[in-house]
């Protein structure tokens, strides 16, 4: 490989008679594709990452699957060391370049946990050819049954695959959200599947089984944590609402056994009571109280998103609602965001801000509480425990709908199917006139 060296470098280089050889390599040095590794425990967690730019537009970009999905919020290239920061997950990578390679480690914080772990990259190689292994089909979607139900009361997961030849990606649907989207090749019997996109770390082996169903394993990155609760969502650890090894059978299998389904994503919370007004009142980013009866929000349709930007499938959420927001707020849609963030972050909002930023969102955060204040903030629903959950308020303030977690395009025809049901509840709510204020008589 080549070393790159500024003017500055190479003027050095030529006034000594080419004594000066500590010459800075410059950010093309590691421009392009690296396949990445995330180590904890024994555990690696490989994942595709994407360095271009130079200077103020140096970024890192990360995979969901086979798409392109996030990137970093600042990023550098100075005396040989590489800095990633994804500041909406609050995670940053911090690298050097020794030898064509980097070397260094990464810290992340999720929600009230952080971890450290080890980094290292190499320039991307092709994997073997699709036509030189001969992959099973398993492009579809398939359903978990599981041997207990879930903390949220969950008997079903979805497994959602898409598959290009011998490589696949393919997410775990639960009725918070996805996982977004494992990817690997094909080997060995097997599919090794992994994930990084800055905040949520997580690899599975996926084996075909005889029977025609998909074994489907953790691996987790600590003794014992099969059996531990851990986060709200699943990384490279046992997430704690379910065994570590899950059995898949194809859609239709599960259909003709009559195998428990999942959560119906607009069921499982509902209004406490329809007739009830939804009252909310929370400061914003900038401490001016904002409620339910604010001018902007009167007679307005509403949608009341219950969040923390701690939960991945928020962030995936989020981007959705900023589409929303540009399409429908001259219409008369105004999006509230109640945001419950972890006590440690509720003086300085960093991650908040940062997020904010980073998806552009324009409509309202409100400062609803840490993430255990949920049902105490929002008592107007029922079995409200998924993060995010949408609340759909029509003009009259009352609740018309609610929408448990979010599926993201790593979901697929799920995906889709939200966004038909969205946009067609909006539209309907929107047409709907709002009743006559009354005046006040003297």
């Amino acid at each position: 490989m080549k070393t790159l060296w500024t003017t500055a470098a190479l003027a050095a280089v030529l006034m000594t008679g080419g004594a000066a050889l500590a010459a800075e390599p410059t950010a093309a040095a590691v421009d392009g594709r690296w396949d990445a590794v995330l180590s904890r425990n024994g555990v690696e967690i490989p994942f595709r990452l994407d360095i271009k730019g130079d200077g103020p537009t140096l970024q890192g970009v990360f995979y969901d699957g086979f798409r392109p999905y996030d990137g970093t919020t600042s990023a550098s290239f100075k005396d040989g060391k590489l800095v990633l920061n994804i500041e909406h997950y609050l995670t940053t990578i911090d690298a050097r370049l020794e030898d064509g390679k980097l070397v260094g480690a990464v810290a992340a914080q999720n929600r009230e946990q952080s971890a450290n772990y080890t980094f290292r990259a190499t320039r991307h190689s092709d994997v073997i050819p699709a036509s030189d292994v001969q992959a099973p089909s398993i492009a579809g979607t398939w359903v978990i049954p599981l041997s207990a139900p879930s903390s949220k009361g969950e008997k079903a997961f979805r497994f959602i695959v898409e598959q290009h030849g011998a490589e696949v990606a393919g997410s775990i649907l639960r009725i918070d959200g996805d996982t977004g989207s494992y990817s690997g090749a094909f080997k060995d019997g097997k599919w090794v599947l992994s994930h990084f996109d800055g905040g949520r770390p997580g690899v599975i082996e996926v084996t075909p089984k005889a029977d025609g169903t998909l074994e489907i394993r953790q691996r987790v990155d600590r003794p014992g944590a099969e059996a531990q609760a851990s986060s709200e969502y699943g990384t490279a650890q046992s997430d704690g609402r379910y065994a570590p090894t899950l059995v898949a059978y194809r859609q239709e299998v599960a259909d003709a056994k009559s195998l428990a389904k999942p959560e119906d994503f607009l069921t499982h919370t509902t209004a406490r009571d329809p007739n009830e007004t939804f009252k909310f009142n929370f400061p914003d980013v900038n401490g001016r109280q904002v409620s339910n009866e604010d001018p902007d929000l009167k007679g307005k349709v509403v949608l009341a998103i219950v969040t923390g930007t701690w939960c991945p499938n928020c962030h995936d959420e989020a981007q959705y609602l900023v589409q929303l927001d540009k399409k429908y707020h001259d219409q008369g849609l105004r999006i509230v965001a109640l945001d419950f963030e972890e006590e440690g972050q509720q003086a300085g909002l960093a991650r908040e801000k940062a997020f904010i930023k980073k998806y552009g969102v324009n409509y309202t955060y409100l400062q609803a509480g840490a993430p255990a204040e949920m049902w105490e903030k929002v008592p107007q629903l029922n079995h409200l425990d998924t993060w995010p959950a949408t609340v759909f308020v029509g003009r009259d303030g009352k609740v018309k709908a609610v929408h448990s977690g979010f599926a993201s395009p790593a979901s697929g025809e799920f995906n889709k199917q939200l966004q038909q049901e969205f946009t067609a509840r909006i539209e309907q709510l929107l047409a709907e006139k709002a009743a006559p204020q009354k005046v006040a008589s003297n």
